[in-house]
């Protein structure tokens, strides 16, 4: 029974890994669209993204998005998962399904009622209505994680700092806030990875001036099958993976 969990990791992980095993070799592919085994190896693909002004402007537009999406994303849903974990108000069912709503919706039918609302206020092909349209998305998955960690935090410690006379505040950086980081920081991160991959609502609301990495990516195979898009899918994994490691450090049982 104990090998049987290790086991159905190593397949989870096989499962999630395995399209990366056929993507990083077509990055490198000299062919002229997408073609696995490779013919042939080369960085040709990789010159043509580094120097290309539309795939370097809709690299920068994606994080430039989803970073304030994120600080945004987390001002909201802090607050709003210590209200709903630590008290009891009338509507607290009504406010959660609230919160979930937007992740309930379909997709396109945000994206839609994203189009028509902004079009009245002239925010689209902005990139205000973007992080507006990504941070109502990003709430709920925020709004979730911190939740659940707020759920299992043991609320005795924030009594014994002010038992030896913290105030609120002084109790809520030096205890509250350590002890939820690596909740806020998941919460963060689920936000960011949200908004920089979303697509459906990019390709209603971005337009040409905050056109996004999906959007390019979506409007580049559409139109022709450009073994860039394995570059941008590989260097957008490593980048990933270099972020998880640095925000979690594996750090071995002693």
């Amino acid at each position: 029974m104990n090998a049987i969990a290790p086991a159905l990791a190593v397949v989870a992980a096989i499962f999630l890994i395995a399209p990366m095993a056929v993507i990083v070799p077509m990055s490198f592919s000299t062919a002229i669209s997408f073609e696995f085994p490779p013919p042939g190896y080369w960085i040709g693909y990789y010159k043509e993204y580094f120097s290309s002004g539309p795939w370097l402007d809709a690299t920068a537009n994606s994080f430039i998005i989803a970073s304030a999406c994120m600080l945004l994303t987390l001002a909201l849903a802090l607050p709003a998962a210590f209200g709903y974990a630590r008290y009891r108000f009338f509507g607290k069912g009504a406010f959660n399904l609230l919160m979930l709503l937007p992740i309930i919706v379909p997709g396109v039918i945000s994206a839609l009622g994203y189009y028509g609302l902004f079009s009245l206020a002239h925010l689209v092909g902005t990139h205000i209505g973007m992080i507006i349209a990504h941070t109502v998305l990003c709430v709920p998955v925020a709004f979730l994680v911190i939740a659940a960690a707020l759920k299992g935090f043991d609320r005795n410690l924030e009594r014994a700092a002010m038992s030896a006379g913290a105030g609120p505040l002084r109790t809520f950086f030096f205890v509250t806030l350590p002890v939820l980081r690596p909740g806020i920081l998941i919460g963060g991160l689920f936000a960011f990875l949200h908004s920089f991959n979303e697509a459906v609502v990019a390709i209603f609301i971005a337009g040409r001036d905050a056109s996004t990495l999906p959007k390019k990516m979506f409007e580049s195979i559409r139109l022709e099958s450009d073994p860039v898009i394995a570059v941008v899918s590989t260097l957008l994994t490593g980048a990933v993976l270099i972020g998880v490691l640095i925000a979690f450090p594996f750090r071995p049982r002693a």
